[in-house]
């Protein structure tokens, strides 16, 4: 599979998880990943989304790139730095599931991989 782009944008209101969280599963299922990769993709998406809301943005975007075994989710972050106490957990989630979990230099980004076969944050 060559890789593809897609782009989701979607209000930064709880409501949209689910949009978020049904996207990214039907993405990774193009992906030919397994089920269980799929199930974590689909709980990154959305602890992403959780990260991302606490940012304050007036919309959520999320840009994926998709290759076969590997999505990447992009999450635009608002300008808003959030609590610890708000997003510490979904801190440790994303560390341990995610094969990269990182935020850009400028901390735009929250940048996002779940690639199948791989370690999974050992």
């Amino acid at each position: 599979m060559d890789e593809k782009h897609a782009a989701l944008r979607v209000p930064a209101e709880a409501a949209f998880a689910r949009s978020v969280r049904i996207t990214a599963a039907a993405l990774a299922v193009s992906c030919d990943m397994s089920v269980e990769d799929v199930e974590d993709v689909r709980m990154i998406a959305e602890e992403g989304f959780v990260y991302t809301c606490a940012t304050a943005p007036e919309s959520v975007e999320v840009r994926f790139s998709l290759e076969r075994g590997r999505v990447t989710m992009d999450f635009s972050l608002g300008d808003t730095e959030p609590s610890d106490d708000s997003v510490d957990l979904v801190r440790v989630l994303l560390a341990a599931v995610c094969d990269e979990f990182a935020f850009e230099d400028d901390g735009s980004t929250l940048h996002l991989v779940r690639a199948s076969g791989e370690s999974h944050g050992e």
